[in-house]
């Protein structure tokens, strides 16, 4: 969208916009911004004829975005976030080891070593208030590139131009089986014993938030030739760790995510060393963000995790 028509814009009506979209309502977004429903009416109704558009449909049930307004809302949320990104760098010009961190990342990731790197952090620089969100990898994404979080932790790298991503730590990916499966008689340790036996996995369809995953599971497979064996596809790791503990697969997952599993003994890690593998964990910012000092300390925290295990 063209900088300019978003210079004639005021930030007023931009961030009323976002608060409705948000909220679900007018009503509320007026309460939010300390203002009276008409003037938030206002400052939407300049905005729509400034587009020559309408951004929202208004129904007996509440309020929902057009098609326009739809198109218009990622644009209006970076412009937010520069703005954001400005009083950061104003607050911060008097500050050192001081701030605010808004950290997005995925929820298995809580169960491995980065965890105890952000509890030292914590402890080396307790004047940072750190700020934790988890989601999915591609919602991390989402999150830091609409100014919601400064920095992200996710699986594999985001293949977006605006987001730049570093490497933090590898972590494994086991295979693993239903503690008593009916596929194995004996432990398999090779990959030929895996043979005809279903995987369940993520879509390997571009856009499934664990197509990575897929891809990576299908070059391992291919690799042994084990890539004709049937596919239980969905798009939950949840789901998928449910059954293959029900026993209808077998599964390459996150070593981060089946510690719960594997400690009350409902699945169990088959030692196929070939299949065994690892994958990135990275952590990702804004290509153009302005990075305080309390964001570039964690993040040479977190980078460093790389250094120390390349070791």
């Amino acid at each position: 969208m063209s900088s300019v028509i978003l210079m004639a814009m005021e930030l007023s009506e931009i961030e009323a916009f976002i608060t409705i979209n948000q909220v679900g309502g007018f009503t509320r977004a007026a309460e939010l911004l300390h203002l009276s429903q008409p003037a938030v009416s206002r400052r939407i109704e300049l905005l729509e004829r400034e587009l020559e558009v309408l951004l929202f449909e208004r129904l007996s049930s509440g309020i929902r975005l057009t098609e326009a307004g739809r198109a218009f809302l990622p644009h209006a949320q970076q412009v937010v976030a520069a703005i954001e990104d400005g009083r950061a760098a104003i607050h911060a010009l008097e500050k050192e080891e001081k701030g605010d961190i808004t950290l997005a990342l995925v929820g298995t990731l809580a169960s491995t070593r980065l965890t105890t790197h952000l509890q030292a952090f914590h402890k080396t620089y307790p004047q940072i208030h750190l700020r934790l969100h988890t989601a999915r990898s591609d919602e991390v994404s989402t999150l830091v590139q609409q100014g919601q979080a400064h920095l992200g932790l996710r699986y594999f790298a985001d293949p977006r131009p605006d987001i730049q991503s570093l490497p933090v730590i590898n972590e494994p990916l086991l295979v693993i089986c239903a503690m008593q499966s009916r596929f194995f008689a004996d432990e398999p340790t090779e990959p030929a014993a895996l043979f005809g036996i279903p995987w369940v996995t993520f879509p390997l369809n571009v856009g499934s938030s664990g197509e990575p995953f897929a891809r990576l599971l299908q070059q391992q497979l291919q690799r042994y030739e084990l890539d004709t064996a049937e596919r239980i596809v969905i798009d939950s790791l949840t789901a998928q760790k449910r059954l293959i503990e029900a026993d209808f697969g077998i599964g390459l997952v996150p070593a981060s995510s089946v510690e719960e599993e594997l400690r009350i003994g409902t699945v169990r890690v088959l030692p196929v060393a070939g299949l065994t593998t690892n994958v990135p964990v990275m952590v990702i910012h804004r290509s153009q963000a302005y990075l305080s000092r309390a964001v570039r300390l964690l993040l040479e925290t977190l980078t460093a995790q790389i250094v120390e295990e390349d070791r």
